[in-house]
């Protein structure tokens, strides 16, 4: 079995109740294209494929890259080696949703690049650190430019909290699900 490897910020979700919900509240329809991020050992792959017509899963660790497609034989998935942060969001259909449990040191970065894209999704739906989720809420007069940018082009909505004992390894804070849907107008 492959382990996390804490030089890519890798805590894997284990709970297969808060995977459910996660992707439940991407609210997927058979016709839907998802980019997942950092899929890992493909615990919320399984969810995601359950509903989506395609999922599109970049994966910085060369190992689960290689071992990823494996896992769903039959399945429409497409698994990419590459740092989210290079690959061209205009290869995915308008229109796409975005889910993931992503590492929390690139987390700012990765929210910038989907909501200032050309391509940008219609719903995000983040597993990230909780104090970044209420960074992205909070209100005019304590906004920082992540925050800002968030709310200009997409709603944020927070979600259930998730502690650190459901990770493998456990991450030192807890999580939270934030859920974004983009603005159309922008």
């Amino acid at each position: 079995m492959i382990g996390p490897k804490k030089s890519l910020g890798q805590h894997w979700l284990k709970d297969r109740r808060v995977l459910a919900d996660i992707a439940e509240l991407a609210d997927i329809t058979p016709f839907d294209t998802v980019l997942e991020i950092g899929p890992g050992l493909g615990t919320l792959t399984s969810e995601l494929l359950r509903r989506a017509e395609k999922v599109v899963a970049i994966e910085l660790d060369g190992e689960l890259a290689a071992k990823l497609p494996g896992q769903f034989p039959g399945k429409t998935l497409q698994v990419i080696h590459e740092d989210i942060l290079d690959f061209d969001l205009h290869l995915l259909p308008k229109n796409y949703i975005v889910v993931a449990n992503v590492p929390y040191y690139i987390t700012s970065k990765i929210i910038q690049k989907l909501l200032t894209s050309d391509n940008k999704p219609k719903k995000t739906v983040l597993l990230i650190q909780k104090e970044v989720v209420v960074r992205l809420a909070t209100e005019p007069g304590n906004m920082s430019i992540l925050s800002i940018s968030a709310q200009i082009y997409g709603e944020v909505e927070l979600d259930q909290i998730v502690p650190a004992h459901l990770f493998t390894p456990p991450p030192k804070v807890d999580s939270q699900i934030v859920v974004v849907k983009t603005r159309s107008n922008r």
